[in-house]
């Protein structure tokens, strides 16, 4: 399934500044009965976004209107437990493009870069700067370079460079999933079958 092209991203973010973030708080189990991906942000930290009777948790760094934008900044252990793929599902439709966390789960990782979703793991140090940014101005702009794979604080004007799979990193520059990948390569695969 061809998704978005991941292009350069400037603009602010969400502080989900709590550590240990597992599968089950991103996406409770009860609402894993869908196979469609999409609909699942609308109960994206559902137990958190709402209270018992539905009513929106106003303590909740979502459902504070003061921030905004495509990233989502988690702290350190994002991502944990179940292998659930709808975690990753759950924060792309709601609608970010990337997650900033100073340590990923595996899996969730893996998930997140399957489904167009860029994991940026930095130092603890940089993370601790991007909340403190933050704190002083909601409004306070990141870059995010996959091209160049590095986030930059516009801020301050700090940046540090983010690892990341070059086959992932293919694939989400061009909008590519595993089969579409493959079908970019045909020609190439034709040529080499010649050969045999």
């Amino acid at each position: 399934m061809s998704r978005e092209k991941f292009t350069t991203i400037i603009d602010s973010a969400v502080p989900l500044q709590i550590e240990n973030v597992d599968t089950d708080q991103i996406i409770p189990a009860r609402f894993l009965k869908a196979t469609d991906r999409k609909g699942f942000g609308d109960n994206l930290f559902r137990d958190w976004r709402y209270d018992k009777t539905g009513k929106p948790n106003s303590d909740f760094i979502l459902n504070n209107s003061k921030f905004s934008g495509k990233i989502l900044i988690g702290a350190k252990n994002f991502g944990s437990g179940s292998s659930r793929e709808h975690a990753a599902w759950a924060i792309y439709d709601y609608g970010f493009k990337v997650v900033i966390s100073s340590f990923f789960a595996d899996i969730f990782k893996n998930n997140a870069l399957n489904n167009g979703l860029l994991p940026v793991q930095v130092s603890q140090s940089f993370e601790n700067e991007l909340f403190e940014t933050i704190k002083q101005n909601n409004l306070a702009k990141f870059e995010i370079n996959l091209e160049q794979q590095k986030v930059k604080n516009l801020e301050t004007g700090n940046s540090e460079h983010f690892q990341i799979n070059s086959y992932k990193k293919e694939c989400m520059l061009n909008g590519y999933d595993d089969i579409d990948y493959l079908i970019n390569m045909k020609d190439e695969i034709a040529k080499f079958e010649v050969k045999f």
